[in-house]
């Protein structure tokens, strides 16, 4: 197998990356930074993020497993001090094929402008907000009229996502093995112009959304970490990727709710 590690850039992930380079070597474990099969992000969650986004056109083809170097993380599975039994898991696996792997459904993103049309996927979620001035959009279900949104913005989220900025917008966390997506206020007014249902609404794989902002309307829109402005959006169709979804490669058993429960309960099982 061939590997590539994506690091924080902090001192702790710049040391445990350069002893994964030596085990690796060790074991005669090539490094390939464009087609691995499997890739090591050592950092945050963020540093997953930016592993995704890095290797996005060979999803089918990339397993990634992750090593938190500071708080622990809904993409990590390993701590600083595990490190070389997690290197030494990795080693005993010959092919890509012999690698144990969860997949997860990720959001994918079409974009409709007046110059044509674009995709993108999104591991956690992809917002959309108004700049200087509110955000005006109609929302349709299945191609049918749902609600015209004023407020903030809307933000669309995988199940694996669920757990982020969905959350802290007081939508639902949904178990990742589910195929759906999920459709959150940020922040809408509501009056007797404009009506929105007022809570998340979770669509499953087969069903769509279609945004149409006010044209010509300057919006940001974000997918995970990365940002763009635009004022040439026509429509955006938002999806389960029917088509692909992420691999995480699997060493030990850590099941969901148990990050949840570490995450914002604060309990650990001794």
């Amino acid at each position: 197998m061939k590997y590539n590690v994506i690091e924080r850039g902090d001192d702790i992930s710049k040391e445990l990356t350069a002893r994964f380079h030596a085990l690796a070597a060790e074991q005669g474990m090539p490094r390939d930074e464009e087609n691995p099969d499997i890739v090591l992000s050592i950092g945050g969650d963020g540093t997953m993020l930016q592993a995704f986004h890095n290797y996005v056109h060979r999803l089918d083809h990339i397993a990634f497993v992750g090593l938190h170097t500071g708080h622990l993380g809904f993409f990590a599975d390993w701590k600083p001090h595990e490190l070389d039994h997690l290197a030494s898991l990795v080693f005993n696996v010959s092919t890509p094929e012999d690698l144990h792997v969860v997949q997860y459904p990720v959001v994918e993103i079409e974009i409709t402008t007046e110059n044509g049309v674009e995709t993108h996927l999104a591991l956690n979620e992809f917002t959309l907000r108004g700049i200087e001035v509110s955000l005006v959009a109609r929302l349709h279900i299945n191609d049918e009229m749902f609600e015209m949104f004023r407020g903030d913005g809307i933000c669309i989220s995988s199940p694996a996502g669920s757990t982020a900025y969905n959350k802290s917008l007081g939508g639902a966390m949904v178990h990742p093995s589910l195929e759906a997506i999920q459709v959150a206020e940020i922040a809408s007014i509501n009056n007797r112009v404009y009506r929105t249902l007022g809570s998340s609404m979770i669509l499953p794989a087969h069903h769509h959304c279609d945004i149409y902002p006010k044209a010509h309307q300057n919006m940001l829109l974000s997918l995970d970490h990365k940002y763009m402005q635009r004022n040439d959006v026509v429509s955006i169709r938002c999806r389960v990727a029917s088509h692909v979804k992420v691999k995480f490669a699997r060493f030990r058993p850590f099941p969901f709710w148990n990050r949840v429960r570490e995450a914002f309960v604060g309990l650990e099982l001794k």
